[in-house]
């Protein structure tokens, strides 16, 4: 996995070249940055104000305070900002996290507002992109290769919010919260800049940032209608778990994400999942429950959920509570996005990018022009997961600009397939 992000972000850096040469040309840039306070010994996560947060707005900022951003290990001359926001949990409960807003050099006119969901895929706070875009744990996460990404559209003069959008207990894969998270931080962002409501705004992802932005985008009619938002770009989209779960089990790069998931949807859900594992499966999700996706993904390989699972429960899918969450998850079944979508996948081996099912994309995007949603979509041949980020990360950020411009909204519908099913699982 370390030579998956070693690669990544060799890709991700080299178009982010220019961004990085004017963001460390000025002198403060030269000293290297001093690591930061750890999320868990960092009292500015913890909301504690006298008025409950069941009582406060979702979107509502709670605290704020500057940072400095690193990139490359170097601090850059951008103004940045942390808001303690109020969110929405899996569960519907109130709940606080954090987003970091970089403001551009230069900005004329109203601020146009970027929400980069970042690819952190994190179990510990140790992986939340506040920490990490302050320079913490640069060595385990895809962080730094992202935060060069990052710096390409502050350059171009947006404002870029980047949510912890797993929440404070790291629900990661959770899609509602993820989805509430992301736009929530829109709105704190709105608030923190004194931008009206009308503020145009877009959603990018990829991979685990891309649960976060499709969500936040078939959520954001019924939970933020007031957000103009003007595009959404999710790349190596995890559109129903149960297929992913089938296609990497007893994977060699990436079936530690399994227990990983079975650990983060337990949190999310409030289930204890604990009485249908195995002994080893309950000594796996143990070491995995605090590290961030470097640490595990390649750690098992050739791992199955049958040897997480006890004997009685080898076939996952007749386990209630596990069904009944994995439907929960399907992308699609929250809501219709109103703004125009592109979704892109790599296609490595006929199936999919080693993880993602390039099908099931196609499947989401034939949904959403079913309902008149205007979808761009991208298969990128022969490549895998990771390398297939580069493509996606340069269409989404011509998408996202035309939309800006206000352009004519790509429709690529005519030229989408049906794709696979996306029925839920039957329940036991």
């Amino acid at each position: 996995m370390r030579k998956l992000i070693s690669r990544l972000s060799t890709f991700l850096l080299a178009p982010a070249g220019a961004a990085l040469a004017l963001a460390t040309a000025m002198p403060a840039t030269q000293a290297l940055a001093q690591a930061p306070v750890p999320p868990s010994q960092d009292p500015f996560y913890t909301y504690s104000g006298a008025t409950p947060l069941g009582q406060i707005a979702p979107g509502t900022v709670l605290a704020k305070r500057s940072i400095s951003v690193t990139i490359a290990s170097l601090s850059v001359p951008v103004s940045a900002e942390q808001l303690l926001y109020r969110t929405t949990g899996e569960q519907g409960q109130a709940t606080a996290t954090v987003t970091t807003v970089i403001r551009p050099l230069l900005s004329l006119g109203s601020p146009r507002i970027v929400s980069f969901q970042t690819a952190y895929d994190a179990l510990g706070s140790q992986c939340d992109p506040s920490y990490t875009l302050q320079g913490g744990n640069s060595g385990d996460t895809v962080a730094q290769a992202e935060a060069a990404e990052i710096a390409v559209y502050v350059v171009a003069g947006f404002t870029v919010t980047v949510p912890d959008y797993e929440g404070e207990n790291l629900d990661w894969g959770a899609g509602q919260e993820s989805g509430y998270g992301t736009l929530d931080a829109i709105r704190a962002t709105e608030s923190y800049l004194h931008a009206g409501s009308g503020t145009k705004a877009g959603m990018l992802g990829y991979s685990g940032g891309a649960i976060a932005t499709e969500w936040a985008s078939e959520l954001a009619p019924s939970y933020a209608p007031s957000l103009h938002i003007v595009g959404a770009a999710a790349g190596g989209v995890p559109v129903d778990f149960a297929h992913n779960l089938t296609y990497i089990n007893g994977d060699q790069d990436w079936a530690g994400v399994i227990p990983a998931v079975l650990v983060s949807l337990g949190r999310a859900f409030g289930v204890d999942l604990t009485p249908y594992l195995s002994a080893y499966g309950q000594q796996v999700t143990s070491q995995v429950s605090g590290e961030c996706i470097a640490s595990f993904a390649a750690s098992y390989p050739g791992l199955t959920i049958q040897q997480l699972l006890g004997a009685q429960y080898q076939n996952p899918f007749t386990i209630p509570v596990l069904v009944t969450i994995l439907n929960k998850l399907i992308m699609g079944t929250g809501g219709t996005p109103a703004e125009p979508v592109l979704l892109g996948v790599g296609n490595a081996d006929g199936t999919g990018d080693g993880i993602m099912i390039a099908g099931d994309v196609e499947a989401l995007a034939h949904e959403y022009c079913q309902r008149g949603v205007p979808v761009s979509f991208d298969v990128y041949p022969l490549l895998q997961h990771t390398p297939a980020a580069v493509p996606f990360e340069t269409h989404a950020l011509t998408f996202l600009e035309g939309l800006f411009a206000g352009s004519a909204a790509p429709n690529g519908c005519s030229a989408i397939g049906t794709g696979n099913s996306l029925a839920p699982l039957p329940q036991p």
